[in-house]
C-alpha cells in the first residue's frame, strides 16, 4: 500500500518526497532536534543529509519494504515540510515501529499529538495492526507526552544509543484496544 495523504484539523500529512530536501535540512540541522534521536543520524547533519535520507527512503519503497513515510505541512501554511513521520508495521524492530520529529518553531503547540492521532487512525483503521511499540530516549519528555496522550502503555526500557549520551530509552506499547478507547471516548464528548 502506498503512503496515503492523511488530514487533522491543523495538518496535513502527505508522502514524503524529493522535493521536502531543502525544507527538511534547514528545518532538521538543529541540536535540539538530533539530541533526541538514535546515532544512526549522522551528526553534525552533512550538507546532503535531508538529500540522502529521502533518497534511501524512497528506494526502500520502491523495493516494496512496507514503511510509510509522511511529511508534515500546515494547513494554512505553503506547503514547506515542517516535519517527519516514518512508520514500519513490524512489531520486533529494536526501536519501535513509529519515528517523528517536529521543527522547533512548531513544538508545544498540539501539532505532534494530532499527527500521531491521524498516523494510528491509519494503522488501526486501515492496516488493522493489533499493536506495535514506540521508543523515545528518556529525557525527551515532549514524546513522551504525546505517547501519554495517545493512549500509549509504558512497558519498559531499552538500551538504545541516543545523541544525548542517553543510553536508555523509554518503550512503549500501542494497541488496538486503547485506540478503539479512544474513538470511544471522542465520540462521547461530541
Amino acid at each position: 500500500m502506498e503512503t496515503p495523504t492523511l488530514e487533522t484539523r491543523r495538518l496535513i500529512l502527505r508522502p514524503l518526497a524529493l522535493s521536502d530536501a531543502p525544507a527538511i535540512q534547514r528545518h532538521f540541522n538543529n541540536w535540539n532536534i538530533i539530541k533526541n534521536l538514535a546515532t544512526i543520524v549522522p551528526w553534525p547533519y552533512p550538507a546532503d543529509g535531508a538529500e540522502t535520507f529521502i533518497k534511501r527512503e524512497l528506494e526502500k519503497i520502491a523495493s516494496g519494504e512496507e514503511i510509510y513515510q509522511w511529511v508534515l505541512v500546515l494547513r494554512s501554511g505553503d506547503g514547506e515540510a515542517i516535519g517527519n513521520f516514518r512508520f514500519e508495521p513490524r512489531a520486533d524492530l529494536p526501536n519501535g515501529s513509529r519515528g517523528f520529529w517536529l521543527a522547533e518553531p512548531y513544538w508545544n503547540q498540539g501539532l505532534m499529538t494530532e499527527a500521531v492521532a491521524a498516523v494510528d487512525d491509519f494503522v488501526f483503521g486501515t492496516l488493522r495492526l493489533e499493536r506495535f511499540y514506540a521508543c523515545n530516549v528518556v529525557t525527551n519528555v515532549a514524546s513522551r507526552r504525546v505517547k501519554e496522550k495517545t493512549g500509549a502503555r509504558f512497558i519498559g526500557y531499552v538500551e538504545l544509543q541516543n545523541h544525548s549520551g542517553q543510553k536508555v530509552s523509554e518503550k512503549w506499547e500501542v494497541t488496538r484496544e486503547s485506540w478503539l478507547a479512544r474513538q470511544a471516548h471522542q465520540k462521547g464528548r461530541k
